[in-house]
Order: structure tokens, then sequence, then C-alpha cells
């Protein structure tokens, strides 16, 4: 029933009613109005103009839905099976699902986890969408869907054509750890389904992969973030993310992928991560094929009695050499070097087995074919070499193993079973770093400076995926202490590993 007009225009605010004063005072004579205005701006009496702007906007906001309107709508969808459900939507949370568009049907195609949709159990993909709150949704674009529900919130009333796909039941799911190798910002990526729910991370981030159900587009959590991202967030998927980065050149721009959509949420001003370029065709350590995605990881604590190697790794003249050489010298019992193999012969205040690993050329070359060495090289004639075993001899002392290793024996290293500590020693700003080495009687020239700067870097794109920390060495002393942090720390928390390292 529609209500009887009012006798007099009815005024939705403060302002308009203050105008509507002006409009009568100007017959009054001037200082009478004065008067007036003066008695509207009272405290009193702006509180009582605050309490009419609040009937205001309840009198103009919408009836609520009830179910006579409902069950009178749905009468236009003939004989088709309907459903209706109501969820109840907080401000400025997400709904927590994506729709597409089939013709003009919109259809819902994913089910986010953590969010209002999910928890209610009551939407599922593939559902068509037919009205929300009275208003119709078929014939509708789904970005007009997602500015129609944008500002929703409370109780929402949906009219729905149930999917007629025959799901099983759904199976709980394990959460897999995995560590990304590239950096990723949803904001840039025009395939991603809901740009507002994309989990934006950096190379190095743990994310834990809670959902793989859609290979595409899986749903995680960032490490550290469970606490404050109360939805999931979709990232690209591995083979997705393979195959799109091999076919990079190639892929059209305004080519959708399969499931996209807008979603229903009002989640904005999302946080951006800072961004770090990591150009993988420089790599030389791994495989041309393999395209760096994700790897799976798993937390390990380190026995007591076998301490992992900690390997020190940077381009020269940033300070990896003098840190070990200060652990070894401040910490004997603790530390050890691995003894190194060689060719050449021994001098005599040598020892063999403690100086060196005296062996022959024959033997050498066969241990180099074997895959026995982390790193090799030859000097003046002789071969000089670390071995796998040299340094699990120091493990099984009891002693923490420390190395300074260049960047290719990384991935040697690492495929061993000595569940390597990588700590990358990178050089501070040119100004800084030029300072440092005047401190120790250097004087390098611009060029070389620049020289380190840019190793630095293509060290970090080439390898930065073996590294599981980094120290800036600003300041050898405050580098030392961090170093010797992380390493207690390897007592006293778990480390996330390679999976594959533990099975």
């Amino acid at each position: 029933m529609n209500k009887a007009s009012p006798p007099f225009p009815l005024i939705s605010s403060a302002q308009e009613l203050a105008q509507e004063v002006q409009t009568v005072l100007k017959p009054i004579h001037q200082k009478e109005g004065q008067e007036l205005t003066a008695l509207l701006s009272a405290p009193h009496i702006q509180a009582l103009l605050l309490a009419h702007d609040k009937v205001a906007e309840q009198e103009m906001q919408l009836e609520p839905i009830t179910d006579e309107r409902v069950y009178e709508s749905i009468g236009q969808y003939g004989g088709e099976t309907v459903k209706i459900v109501r969820i109840e939507k907080a401000r400025d949370i997400p709904l927590g699902a994506t729709v597409r568009n089939e013709m003009d049907s919109v259809i819902i195609s994913r089910i986010v986890k953590g969010g209002a949709a999910e928890k209610s159990g009551l939407l599922h993909e593939g559902d068509e969408v037919l009205e929300i709150n009275g208003i119709e949704i078929r014939g509708k674009d789904v970005n007009e869907v997602f500015d129609l529900l944008s500002d929703m919130h409370g109780t929402l009333t949906f009219v729905l054509i149930p999917s007629q796909q025959i799901k099983p039941p759904p199976t709980k799911e394990t959460v897999i750890h995995v560590k990304a190798h590239f950096d990723y910002d949803p904001s840039d990526d025009p395939y991603v389904p809901c740009r507002e729910l994309g989990l934006s991370f950096q190379k190095g981030d743990i994310l834990h992969v809670i959902s793989q159900e859609d290979p595409n587009w899986w749903q995680a959590y960032r490490e550290g973030d469970e606490d404050n991202q109360p939805l999931a967030g979709l990232v690209p998927g591995k083979s997705f993310q393979q195959q799109r980065e091999a076919m990079k050149q190639t892929i059209e721009e305004d080519k959708e992928p399969e499931k996209s959509g807008k979603l229903w949420c009002a989640k904005k001003n999302k946080k951006k991560r800072k961004k770090v370029l990591y150009n993988a065709n420089k790599n030389d350590d791994y495989d041309n094929e393999e395209i760096l995605t994700y790897e799976e990881m798993s937390l390990y604590h380190q026995p007591a009695n076998r301490k992992r190697p900690i390997i020190l790794i940077g381009p020269q003249n940033c300070g990896q050499n003098e840190l070990r050489q200060r652990l070894m010298n401040k910490e004997k019992d603790r530390f050890a070097s691995a003894v190194p193999h060689t060719t050449r012969n021994r001098r005599d205040h040598e020892v063999a087995g403690r100086d060196y690993h005296f062996v022959s050329r024959q033997a050498f070359e066969a241990d180099i074919a074997a895959g026995k060495f982390i790193e090799h090289g030859e000097f003046e004639k002789n071969l000089y070499g670390t071995s796998v075993d040299s340094v699990r001899q120091v493990i099984n002392s009891g002693k923490i193993c420390l190395l300074s290793l260049r960047a290719q024996s990384l991935k040697t290293l690492r495929n061993s079973d000595l569940k390597p500590y990588i700590i990358f020693i990178a050089p501070p700003s040119q100004e800084r770093l030029r300072a440092l080495l005047a401190k120790e009687g250097k004087n390098p020239k611009p060029e070389e400076l620049r020289e380190i700067i840019e190793k630095t870097r293509e060290m970090e794109q080439n390898n930065g995926h073996y590294f599981d920390t980094a120290i800036v060495n600003s300041d050898l002393d405050k580098a030392y202490q961090e170093l010797l942090r992380l390493i207690n720390k390897l007592d006293t928390e778990p480390q996330w590993v390679p999976s594959t390292w533990l099975r």
C-alpha cells in the first residue's frame, strides 16, 4: 500500500532546512532574521536538526525485502526451479564469490574460502543469480553486478536457479606450503578473476595454499598475514603461471581465462607491496625449460647434534670472507671449515686430513665425474675443491660447517642431503660501500663499485631462489651480530626447507 503524501515537502537534511528558513526570513525584518539565525546555531537546536537528519535518512531508505515481495517476483520465472537464500554481509568485507557471464545469465564461478558465502553454505558454483534484494540481475554485466554489490551490507536476499551440476561431496583439502620464486602484483594482472581479492607477494614469501580446486587460481594466505586476512587470496596456480610465462610474448592481452569474473566485494585500497623485477632468462644455474614458480616447503628443526652448514655468498669485497673468519676466530669450538681436496704435493708443514686431502689428479677427476664436489677449480695446474663428504664430516663432529662459495655451486649443494642454510651478504649503497672499503685501505674506482652493485643484482636475480635470508653489510660489526643472531635462531625456531629434503 502506498503511503499518503505529507502536507509539506519532505526536507531531507539540516542544510535544506536552513535554506528553507532563509526563504521564510526574506519578508521578515533583517534584525529579527539575524536573531532567528543565531537561534538556529545554538547547540540544542543543532542537535534537533541532526535528529531530523536521522529521521529523514530512515524515511528515505528502501523498505526491507519481505517474503511476499520475493514470492511475487519469482512468478515471472515460470517453470524454473528457484531457491531463495539470505546471507548477512558485513560492511566493507567481501562476500567471497566471483561471477561470470554466460549469455545474459550471471553465474557463480567460485566460492572463496573464509568469506560469508562459503560460511553460509547457501551459494554454490554454477548457481544462476536472478535477483539480489529485488533487483533483477539477469542481463547485467559482471561489472554492473560488482558495482551494485560493492556498497551493499546487511541482509542480502538472493533469488537463484540452482546449479544442475552434480558435484562430489567436498573433501578436506590438505594445506600445502610453498615458497614463491617470483613477484606477483594482482593490480598488474589482467587475467586475475578479481583484482580486489588477488594476493600480492614477493619472491621468497611463504604462501599457505588452502585450495587448488581451480588449477588456474589457487586460494592462499601469506605467511604472517593469516590473522589480518579473513578471506583467502587468489594466486596463479603453478601450471597456469608456468604456461603464461612460457607464452608471455604471444598470449593475447584481452584473452579471458576460465572462470573469469568479478568478486562480490567492497574491499578496496589494497596495500601494495614493493616490486622487485625478476628476470629468469639470465639464470645459468637451472635448466632453461624450468620456469620458477613455487617450491613446496616444510618446517624443519635441526637436531642438536646435527647442525645445518652455513653458506655465505655474495660479490667480492662485500665482507662474507671477513664475517666467516671472525666467526672461526671467536668461536673455534663451535664452527669449523670443510677440509678441501687438492692434487698438489703436500708441503712440509702441512698435515694430510687437517690442511688438505691430498689426492691424485686421476682420483680427483673421478670424483668430479661422480658429482662428489660442491665446487672445484684449477690454480697453477693443480685442482682444488670442496667435497660433500668433507662438509658431512664437520656435521658429524657436531660442529657448524662454515663455507664461502661461488653462486655456481649452490644448485649442487642444495640438491645434496646437507640441508644448507644459505645467507646472501649484500653490499650497501655505492657511497657507503666506498667508505667501507676505504677503511680497509682500498680505493676502488667508480666503475669497480658499479660492477659490484651490478653483480649483486645479477646474483639476486639468478640465484635468489636458493637464498634463505640476506644481510646488507653496511657495518661489519652490525652484520656480524645479525649473522650470529640468524645462526642461533636455527637452534630455537623451525625453518622452512624444501619438502623434498624431508622425504
